[in-house]
């Protein structure tokens, strides 16, 4: 818009000149937020990657196993790579194997699996505040991939008291679940291909449980974990004869308790 003058001239309106700079003003600072906000996700992933590229190995075996299992238990070759894509919870596989192979009712097999993965439901209501910020669709698409790996690091890299800091998070939590996804998928397609020409004298299975205790080891990081980790595997051996693999899911209860009872005296002794 130009302001006429007397002499028929015209010139910008002061006015516009200084809207128009405002508004630059503020899309420059919003690219530089963007830019520094892509910048703390980029790092954290880093970060992410580096603290958990360790148990790449032990969830690649597990897959193996449970690739194997599959098709061992007579499943087809589509059959065994849609259940690995879709289910992608290697309990809640090998306890419903035996039941497809029985022709098992389909409500059993289902109630069977989600027996077992209740424990999945306890590492979402830990996990769930802190993208709470977040639409439903990309909270649904991070639960799909919330597992005991992203377990084990987030929560320690994003205490509780953090739920109102999202930076950094998204980053760090793809970090941590999507390799192992990979890992997973490439291991049980392995498994599911190669399943009659792996011997089952390598032991693979065990080989993975050996990776996992190497994982765990080093993040008992004090007393309280420490409790934990002896309480849950206490009770895991005591319940396995639970039906439904139940014994995993109490042993994941009494061990958070333990863990959260022996953090509670623990900062009492400090005090």
């Amino acid at each position: 818009m130009n302001k006429e003058t007397d002499a028929g001239d015209s010139r910008p309106d002061p006015a516009v000149k200084g809207a128009s700079a405002d508004v630059a003003a503020v899309v420059a600072a919003t690219a530089t937020a963007a830019l520094a906000a892509r910048r703390i996700e980029k790092e954290a992933f880093q970060e992410g990657w580096r603290a958990s590229a360790s148990t790449i190995p032990a969830v690649a075996a597990w897959g193996v196993v449970s690739g194997m299992a599959m098709v061992k238990s007579g499943m087809t070759l589509w059959q065994s790579l849609a259940m690995t894509l879709t289910v992608y919870a290697g309990s809640a596989q090998f306890a419903v194997l035996p039941l497809l192979a029985a022709h098992t009712p389909l409500i059993v097999i289902f109630l069977t699996a989600m027996i077992v993965n209740l424990r999945f439901v306890i590492f979402s209501a830990a996990v769930a505040p802190h993208f709470a910020h977040l639409p439903w669709y990309r909270r649904v698409w991070y639960g799909y991939f919330n597992g005991d790996i992203s377990m084990g690091f987030f929560p320690r890299r994003f205490p509780a008291h953090t739920v109102h800091q999202p930076a950094g998070k998204i980053g760090f939590f793809e970090a941590i679940c999507y390799p192992g996804w990979f890992a997973w998928q490439i291991g049980a397609i392995v498994g599911i291909l190669l399943a009659s020409q792996i011997p089952e004298s390598w032991n693979i299975g065990f080989a993975g449980t050996l990776a996992l205790i190497a994982i765990t080891i080093p993040m008992i990081i004090n007393r309280a974990a420490l409790a934990g980790v002896v309480v849950s595997g206490a009770v895991a051996v005591v319940a396995i004869s639970l039906p439904y693999r139940l014994g995993l899911l109490l042993a994941v209860v009494i061990g958070m308790a333990a863990a959260m009872v022996a953090d509670k005296f623990i900062g009492k002794e400090k005090e």
